[in-house]
């Protein structure tokens, strides 16, 4: 066995009188070849040569251009979980010490190896809005349907060393992240009582828009839940050596032009470009008129055009963004002096970097825009949402809903409802909700539409859920919280709330509206709008910035065109128009100036483990295994942790699969797998009804993660989910699948239980951007448990794939140009995957023999089976992640 490469030599870095080391870069690469290289990449090059020296010479080759491809292997140095990832993550890593513990191992020594993080974002829901008691009684709901499962994160907080909790109440992850827990360096201390070791913040989140992070200069990207837990126990999460496509911005942004119009600009042209499992860097001198609010807006979309990472290197304005956030002056004065000596702070006049590609854009070209009617990529400039909307939802629709209600008022609201009524307008989201401006331009907006006489339309459901407790004191304030109080915008908590789905119910009478032919519509300055993920009465959402986010809560249409139609009319019949209360540039600055201050964030981070009373209060079981109840409804052991072998069984086989599922394109993780509220007649409903569970609190399917018998009913139930193996006829709402002996079709969870009882394993078929969307590891875990060995795609978006991998199921990419569209599919075929032997890191070859039934021959289809690394070969030699884990930690 070859010897293992010692870690490079430090250097010394004196600062404010008190030494340091750090792994200088231009001992590892030449200072001229370094200037070349893409910062990004340099933090990468120092997490191996500092964590994983035996892979520096593979990866310093590929810098420079030489040598085959490579793996990275990233050592992060923390972890961070939101609550719907976290839960069922730590309801594994319960059922892991459980599978240790059977097969002889201890138990107490699976625990975190790096700092973990969790932050309880997503599961407060908009059940109560546009009063002021919305935000507590919304927090009391939260905790009422909840309580056991904050029970059991405090179970974790005692078992679990270095595991720490943000309580509900307090924030979103993000935001969270980038106003008190990025440090941007990472001092860590010396075993031996030397120089503490400088080395940059590297996490990763099991959040997709973890890349939000990106703009303060910190390398982090989000991975599914399986891989979050491998990272939490030390386990490397290597990636193939980056493709890092430059982005040169010119110029500047127009007036009025703000950063919600630049990040969907930018959403637009990279997904058209395409950067999926790519490195996006930010270069030119149009980064040096971008605030960090700004470049924040931009890194967090980076899901919604699929790439890894979205950087900007820190620079000056970074080190006043630490200022403004009240980092400490010692700590500051460490971050820049570091990645000073480092090579990482971006400097005027500095040589660009050597990009893969490089894209230019011009900012002054950037226009005031939204993201809809369904995606967050299809952006369009603010004049035409009206034919936007008319386009998806068809003109046809839209006049006869018109024809048949402006005739008279409706007898409830007391006017008419026009079409595409404004059903929900929340200015929710760490998207949007971290940049001042855009919260005090929305709060200046409000205040003179309330000063016009202007009032939300009475069919909207409004509301305002910020991710951090700094928001509301600064608007408090400005005196704009009780503005936007006056347009219906009352605080209904601090989370993810609509933007994740939590949206709660439409105002009764539109969902009454919605069943008789209108086609409500939401507003939202988030960061996904797929549809019903918003809610699942609503098919159609656009994404805007906050300020518009209150326009269109005036409206009350989205085909008024806000450009030129009045939003209402004063208290004497005069039109009031966007411009006229439109906050101008500099008045927003302003008020920015003398509202947002260091010591609003200081505080809010000393306060940010404390939690309200309601956290306060409750109390979890102690003990290294949690007790499992056999009666919950929320935390079950779940089936892929309960009865493992000691050993792996090998190589995968797969042979006289049947086909489950035919999908199209642009199948999301919200498809296969829902977040949103658990519908009382769906079978996930009746399976909690019939254990006694209220309608009122069957809650969310994201917060019954941890509950495998909800999350496979659920799976595939989204009405938009079509099995293009059966005919139009038979595909009905919904995923269905015909059975095993042909002569039925069901829904997808009943269907593939039969196959599974009959031993046949299950391929799943599917078109382009398979899995996009959030980084839902359920996604994967239902595909697993319903019996699918193999999903073979057109392409697949990065998280899902992994996850995919991380729950023994087989990633198959069929050849370019190439897709299950050209066989003449009907779910009669047996198929067997050949060449599965011995795969390796890398693209292997595959081949997927047809045989279909009454004697019509074999075909074999030419397939590509994606292994990014060492890792993940492993990973499917055990069966998952999980397996892997466990059986390491028996050793």
């Amino acid at each position: 066995m070859s010897a293992v490469p010692a870690p490079p030599s430090t250097a010394a870095l004196r600062i404010s009188g008190r030494a340091y080391r750090y792994v200088p870069l231009d001992r590892l690469l030449p200072p001229e070849e370094l200037a070349a290289v893409p910062y990004a990449v340099r933090i990468l090059l120092e997490n191996v040569a500092r964590r994983s020296p035996e892979a520096l010479a593979a990866v310093r080759a590929r810098i420079r251009g030489e040598g085959p491809p490579c793996e990275v292997p990233v050592l992060p140095n923390r972890v961070m979980l939101h609550d719907t990832t976290c839960l069922p993550a730590l309801a594994d890593f319960a059922a892991m010490r459980d599978s240790v513990a059977e097969l002889g191992g201890d138990p107490a020594g699976l625990r975190p190896a790096v700092p973990v993080d969790l932050v309880v974002d997503h599961s407060v829901v908009v059940e109560e809005y546009g009063h002021a008691g919305a935000l507590e009684r919304n927090l009391r709901v939260d905790f009422r349907r909840n309580h056991e499962r904050y029970a059991f994160i405090r179970w974790a907080e005692r078992a679990l060393t270095g595991f720490r909790v943000v309580p509900p109440g307090t924030g979103i992850i993000h935001q969270v992240n980038m106003e008190s827990l990025a440090r941007v360096v990472w001092p860590t201390e010396a075993a031996d009582g030397g120089p503490p070791l400088l080395h940059p913040d590297l996490l990763v989140a099991t959040d997709s828009h973890t890349p939000m992070i990106n703009a303060l200069g910190v390398v982090g990207w989000g991975v599914g839940g399986l891989e979050g837990q491998a990272a939490m126990v030390g386990e490397p999460v290597a990636i193939p050596f980056p493709e890092v496509v430059g982005v040169r911005l010119t110029g500047r942004l127009a007036p009025g032009v703000g950063a919600t119009d630049l990040a969907l600009t930018l959403t637009e042209l990279l997904r058209a470009t395409g950067v999926v499992d790519r490195f996006v860097e930010f270069t030119g001198d149009g980064v040096d008129t971008l605030g960090w609010a700004e470049r924040a807006a931009v890194a967090n979309m980076a899901p919604e055009y699929g790439a890894t990472c979205v950087f900007f290197p820190y620079d000056e304005e970074t080190a006043r963004y630490l200022r403004l956030s009240g980092r400490d002056a010692g700590h500051r004065e460490l971050v820049d002096a570091y990645l000073t000596a480092q090579g990482l702070k971006r400097l005027p006049g500095a040589p660009e970097p050597r990009f893969d590609a490089v894209i230019d854009l011009d900012l002054g070209s950037v226009e005031p825009s939204l993201a809809g009617p369904s995606l967050p990529h299809q952006r369009v400039p603010l004049s035409s949402v009206p034919a936007s909307f008319r386009a998806a939802a068809g003109d046809r629709a839209v006049a006869g809903v018109r024809a048949a209600t402006a005739a008279h008022s409706d007898p409830v609201y007391g006017e008419p409802v026009p079409a595409g009524p404004v059903a929900i307008a929340s200015i929710t989201s760490c998207t949007n909700t971290a940049n001042p401006a855009l919260m005090i331009q929305a709060g200046l907006l409000a205040r003179r539409a309330a000063e016009a006489g202007l009032r939300p339309r009475p069919w909207v459901k409004t509301s305002l859920s910020p991710g951090s407790r700094v928001v509301e004191r600064y608007l408090a304030d400005a005196g704009l919280l009780a503005a936007l109080e006056s347009v219906g915008f009352h605080l209904a908590g601090f989370g993810c709330m609509t933007c994740i789905g939590n949206s709660g119910p439409l105002e009764p009478r539109m969902a009454e509206l919605a069943d008789a032919g209108h086609e409500p519509v939401a507003v939202l300055s988030g960061n996904r709008n797929f549809a019903g993920r918003v809610n699942p009465r609503v098919s159609y959402s656009y994404l805007a910035s906050p300020p518009l986010v209150v326009a269109y809560a005036l409206a009350g249409s989205v085909l008024r065109d806000l450009t030129r139609e009045p939003l209402g009319h004063d208290a004497h019949g005069r039109p009031v128009f966007l411009a006229d209360v439109w906050p101008g540039d500099e008045e927003v600055a302003e008020v920015v100036a003398a509202s947002v201050r260091p010591e609003m964030f200081r505080e809010n981070t000393e306060r940010l483990r404390d939690g309200t009373e309601h956290w306060r209060r409750l109390s979890g079981r102690d003990g290294v295994r949690h007790a499992w109840d056999p009666d919950s409804t929320y935390l079950r052991r779940p089936p892929y942790l309960t009865g493992l072998a000691r050993e792996a069984a090998g190589p995968p086989v797969v042979a006289s699969a049947r086909a489950l599922l035919r999908l199209g394109d642009d199948v999301t993780t919200d498809h296969i797998s829902p977040a949103g509220a658990i519908p009382r007649d769906s079978a996930a409903g009746r399976w909690l009804a019939e254990r006694g569970t209220a309608p009122r609190d069957l809650n969310q399917y994201a917060t019954r993660r941890s509950n495998h018998e909800v999350m496979l009913r659920g799976a595939f139930t989204n009405a938009a989910v079509a099995n293009l193996l059966l005919p139009e006829g038979e595909r009905g709402r919904g995923g269905h699948a015909r059975t095993v002996d042909g002569g039925a079709v069901l829904p997808v969870y009943e269907a593939a239980a039969g196959y599974r009882a009959a031993g046949v394993p299950l391929l799943l078929f599917a078109g382009r951007n398979y899995g996009a969307g959030s980084s839902r590891d359920w996604a994967a875990k239902a595909q697993a448990l319903l019996g699918v060995r193999a999903v073979i795609a057109e392409s697949f978006e990065r998280i899902h794939r992994s996850n995919l991998i991380g729950m023994g199921v087989l990633p198959i990419e069929f050849e370019p140009g190439d897709g299950a569209g050209r066989y003449g599919l009907t779910g009669e075929e047996e198929f067997d995957l050949l060449g599965l032997d011995e795969p390796t890191p890398g693209t292997n070859p595959v081949v997927l023999r047809v045989r279909r039934p009454r004697g019509g021959g074999e075909t074999r289809i030419p397939l590509r089976l994606r292994l990014h690394s060492r890792q993940e070969v492993a990973y499917l030699r055990h069966g998952g992640i999980l397996p892997y884990v466990v059986r390491k930690a028996v050793g």
